[in-house]
């Protein structure tokens, strides 16, 4: 079956004549398109039919050409901005195919990034941790320059019982807190300690870090997904799991839905964990950051002897840092103290220079201005998107450093691979689903703590232009 279009001169300013030919509309309609720009039936500039138009021309669906210009975006052929539609790119000059085979454009090296998963790394309180890094050295005893506890230096244990206590709402005392290299090594800390206990099933979110999963089975440990609705995850699903000694959680802020998990849900994962001796390992990344709703303590409060809490200062201050912490049942500590003994993963000046920098106040100091900044950033972003692609959605801003952008279905390979070509890194929520699980919606994770200052407006404006591309 071939069909052709023909297109007035006052939708495009010229007419222009395509034949789509194959089973595969999209495929012919993109392969049609690359030919006349090849050929030079189509010169760089000209201003192609909206999809709305161009799908009635054909007698098609209008996704069907949507999906095709965003892809043809993504390659480099085409260009949309909104306001004035879809044109064909400059750099996809007019020539004479040379081969019969197209050779598509190379994708630029990242400009900007809205990764999640780091914060302003540009904010760093350079001055004040150099600060207290002179104080620590300074009044460090001699013992502090050998091997020490393996659960870390009791000076950061003591300032972080505090903090916890009265930041966060854990029940924390300086023996029960075990040191670590961020979240990472701490899990995997875990994940010895659980695999030694002979647990065989770790449950985990529906959606989360592919590297947090490949840590326990790596260890042997299966990962059985709990199910994700609009109030976040079904923990009533833990009773279901017959084989699940633990689960990993992030309830204050779920990543990277977004959602803190509702009162009636975490109160089942607690008597879960209690009627079946499972533990729940949470994972509190950013829950220092929050905006306009109410501080949301930490899990670990409800029920100290059933909860590992896990945080870093990872988001807080920088991700290389290297520097974690874990609050453990009682029963616990001796078992994870065994398990890192041995792997002294943090250098005993950084962990001094931590206690100072808290014990000074300077801690709370830049959490207070990084979370007025963040803030502002999220409003600014909020803002634009709703005056410039009011099509799309975006939720999970009440904390956090991060949003996540709803979008049309069908849409975020090529809205993902659109930005990659405008020199913009960032990832879709598909990217975080479970393999278990089938395909869910579309989104994008926008990671709005990532650019420095200097770059926020920049990376604002391109991520703006890709979702121009992007039709209700």
């Amino acid at each position: 079956m071939v069909k052709s279009w023909a297109t007035s001169p006052e939708t495009l300013g010229v007419d222009l004549h395509i034949e789509v030919g194959g089973a595969g509309l999209r495929s012919g309609l993109m392969d049609a398109l690359r030919e006349a720009v090849r050929g030079g039936r189509l010169a760089p500039g000209t201003r192609l039919p909206s999809s709305r138009t161009l799908a009635a021309d054909l007698g098609i669906a209008r996704n069907t050409v949507a999906d095709a210009y965003a892809e043809l975006v993504a390659e480099g052929w085409l260009t949309a901005r909104q306001g004035s539609g879809t044109r064909v790119a400059q750099r996809a000059q007019a020539r004479q195919d040379r081969s019969h085979a197209p050779r598509l454009p190379t994708r630029r090296k990242p400009t900007y990034s809205l990764m999640a998963g780091s914060p302003d790394l540009a904010s760093f309180p350079r001055a004040d941790w150099l600060k207290a890094a002179r104080h620590a050295i300074t009044e460090a005893p001699h013992e502090a320059f050998g091997l020490g506890d393996p659960r870390g230096r009791v000076e950061l244990r003591t300032a972080l019982a505090d903090y916890l206590a009265r930041a966060r709402g854990v029940y924390a005392s300086p023996d029960r807190i075990v040191v670590c290299a961020g979240f990472l090594h701490g899990l995997m800390l875990m994940a010895t300690v659980l695999r030694a206990r002979r647990v065989r099933e770790v449950a985990v979110e529906s959606y989360g870090l592919d590297f947090h999963r490949k840590v326990l089975t790596g260890a042997g440990l299966r990962t059985p997904p709990l199910s994700l609705d609009e109030r976040g995850t079904r923990t009533e699903e833990l009773g279901e799991l017959k084989g699940a000694g633990a689960v990993l959680m992030t309830p204050a802020h779920q990543f990277p839905v977004g959602l803190p998990l509702p009162p009636d849900r975490r109160a089942a994962a607690v008597d879960w964990a209690r009627t079946t001796g499972g533990l729940i390992v949470e994972d509190d990344y950013d829950g220092e950051f929050r905006y306009d709703r109410q501080p949301v303590g930490a899990l670990q409060g409800l029920d100290p002897e059933h909860v590992v809490y896990i945080g870093t200062a990872s988001k807080s201050l920088a991700p290389g840092l290297r520097l974690g912490w874990m609050v453990l049942p009682e029963h616990l500590v001796d078992e994870v103290g065994r398990a890192k003994a041995g792997d002294w993963a943090c250098g005993a000046l950084d962990q001094l220079t931590l206690a100072q920098f808290i014990r000074s106040g300077a801690y709370d100091r830049h959490v207070r201005g990084m979370r007025l900044r963040y803030r502002r950033r999220r409003d600014q972003l909020v803002a634009a998107l709703a005056e410039r692609v009011p099509q799309v959605r975006v939720s999970g801003i009440a904390a956090g450093l991060h949003a996540l952008v709803e979008l049309p279905p069908g849409t975020e390979r090529s809205v993902v691979q659109g930005a990659a070509w405008q020199g913009l890194a960032l990832e879709g929520l598909a990217h975080f689903r479970n393999p278990q699980l089938p395909p869910g919606r579309d989104a994008l994770v926008v990671g709005y703590g990532t650019p420095p200052d200097s770059g926020w407006a920049g990376t604002l404006a391109v991520l703006l232009q890709v979702l121009s591309v992007v039709e209700a």
